[in-house]
């Protein structure tokens, strides 16, 4: 399996403190580039079974092409994680601040492969929320996110309740 391109954008144009929003985007390029190839094919293939092409052209626009993930980090009032499709479809997740009891950076092992996930403790569920749903970035994206996150509690909780070591 191909490793899909991604890229790490972290918006900071306001007040520290105030609001801090970090954008994992998919790169669209391998898609495009299979698009241009294959629906000229399928829409000959769909014309002979007398198909009308626009319905899968149609349904090709609605499937779940995952466009970015992002984390708006409020420190007053929470984190929003947000979804964005290439449908223009948007999933919005709020977790309140005094909710999140801690950020969790998870290696995630499967008989296939190995990724990092960026998940939150949350009061009141029994599983982990992923912030990250869909993408699996790398490491050196999700630490700014994680560092950003743990920033957020200590503000409102007190120094080093995300320390990377509890002895020291």
């Amino acid at each position: 399996m191909g490793r899909i391109s991604i890229a790490y954008i972290h918006e900071g144009k306001w007040p520290p403190g105030s609001v801090d929003i970090h954008i994992i985007e998919k790169s669209l390029r391998k898609a495009v580039f299979a698009a241009i190839l294959l629906i000229p094919i399928a829409c000959i293939f769909l014309s002979l079974k007398e198909i009308s092409a626009t319905l899968i052209l149609w349904r090709l626009q609605l499937s779940g092409l995952l466009l970015s993930e992002s984390v708006i980090i409020m420190p007053a009032f929470g984190v929003q994680l947000e979804t964005h499709y290439t449908s223009g479809r948007i999933i919005r997740r709020f977790i309140p601040a005094g909710e999140i009891l801690k950020p969790v950076l998870l290696e995630c092992v499967t008989p296939v492969t190995c990724y990092w996930s960026l998940s939150l403790l949350v009061r009141g569920k029994e599983e982990l929320v992923l912030v990250f749903k869909e993408l699996h970035p790398p490491m050196k994206m999700l630490l700014p996110v994680w560092k950003a996150l743990c920033a957020s509690i200590d503000n409102k909780e007190g120094p080093d309740t995300c320390g990377e070591g509890e002895d020291g």
